[in-house]
């Protein structure tokens, strides 16, 4: 028998489609070179699906970016769920699994965070209409946080929104600065992460 999608669900999919073609389009041509129709066309849609869920590119942006930091911290609970206590073994896994995360990621996905964030400082009446939702993404990646901590037993010792922010103003820039200059700052920043979380 052959399964019946609700509309929901067919709206999910068509979401996730979009947002996939749009990561890989943000990621080959930049945010700015980067139109609604190219992202149509390499999901399969039409330039009137995406503003069916999207009001405008900086939204599609946004929710891009939204998607990347669930997973992104999806990975590190799993690590941190495993472990009862975070010594030199467990901070050198954490390091190696964030380090090969931005690597299969690439530092073209890291660079589009500063490239959104020069746009935004260039074009005023746009930040304006999509501050709203920047810190929905925020709110939401503290809350994310929070939660997966708090089912292992932990908790933060800074405001949860606040560290969301720290996070999303530091990771894309570790990867560009271990990437440009051959560093290897995964390790040093994610105890500085650490130093804002207390674990049981």
């Amino acid at each position: 028998m052959v399964e019946r999608w609700t509309k929901e669900r067919r709206l999910e999919r068509t979401r996730s489609l979009l947002l996939d073609a749009a990561e890989e389009v943000f990621a080959e041509k930049g945010f700015t070179a980067a139109t609604v129709d190219d992202i149509a066309r390499a999901a399969g849609y039409t330039k009137g699906a995406i503003y069916k869920h999207f009001s405008m590119k900086e939204e599609l942006f946004l929710a891009v970016s939204d998607r990347y930091w669930h997973r992104y911290v999806d990975h590190f609970t799993e690590i941190l769920s495993a472990v009862t206590e975070v010594g030199e073994a467990e901070l050198d896994q954490m390091a190696r699994r964030w380090r090969d995360l931005s690597r299969e990621r690439g530092a073209e996905h890291a660079a589009l965070g500063h490239e959104f964030s020069l746009y935004l400082l260039r074009n005023p009446d746009v930040r304006e209409r999509v501050n709203r939702r920047r810190l929905q993404v925020a709110e939401e990646l503290g809350r994310f946080v929070e939660d997966n901590l708090e089912r292992i037993g932990g908790s933060l010792r800074i405001p949860a929104l606040t560290f969301a922010h720290v996070l999303i103003a530091t990771c894309d820039s570790v990867v560009l600065e271990s990437e440009l200059d051959d560093l290897d700052l995964y390790r040093p920043v994610l105890e500085m992460y650490l130093s804002a979380i207390k674990l049981p």
